[in-house]
């Protein structure tokens, strides 16, 4: 089978991580229950700055978000790595910027990710992410991002939704909390 796989607040907690960044950078200290009840996937108003601040400011930190400790989710690692010893196909799917690319392939393998040049896209819009998806007729999608996986609702891929706070009043799709119970209870038949 083949499965497919958005990265940032999928299989790792990216936003949390800058948070944590932006906590430190800006010398602000913002309760964390503020961040886990934050219903859009930009976190820049909670430290008071307006859309065009908030956009200068993650780009100004994308080196360090992306490339130092950000944490993985409990368990990605280890039902991915499953997957990929039960003979499946595993798909990188990111829109992190192109220079990103190689980089972030590199982060991935650091961390144990299994990862084939070939299975690696990254550098698009959301929405050139649904092509891509589509092209490759994957069995299996998880993303966190609603509007990709509502684009993707009418394909025959399984669509799943790791659960953030941004995406609670998406009801569509099957949920993923924890990452340990991916390949247990959330996949349809258990047939791999």
């Amino acid at each position: 089978m083949k499965f497919g796989f958005d990265i940032d607040d999928t299989l790792i907690g990216l936003r949390e991580h800058a948070f944590h960044i932006y906590q430190r950078k800006l010398n602000q200290q913002v309760e964390q229950e503020k961040f886990d009840q934050l219903d859009r996937v930009e976190i820049h108003e909670l430290f008071s700055m307006n859309d065009q601040e908030g956009k200068q400011m993650w780009e100004d930190s994308l080196e360090e978000i992306y490339f130092t400790n950000c944490p993985l989710y409990p368990g990605a690692l280890e039902t991915i790595q499953q997957l990929e010893e039960r003979g499946h196909e595993i798909y990188y799917i990111t829109a992190r910027p192109k220079q990103h690319g190689e980089q972030t392939k590199a982060w991935l393998r650091e961390n144990g990710f299994p990862v084939l040049d070939s299975h690696f896209f990254y550098g698009m819009k959301d929405n050139e992410k649904v092509e891509i998806i589509q092209h490759l007729d994957l069995d299996y999608y998880v993303d966190d991002k609603p509007g990709v996986l509502d684009t993707l609702a009418k394909t025959n891929t399984n669509l799943l939704i790791k659960d953030q706070s941004y995406n609670r009043n998406f009801k569509s799709f099957p949920r993923i909390i924890d990452w340990h119970d991916f390949l247990q209870n959330k996949m349809p038949d258990n047939q791999f």
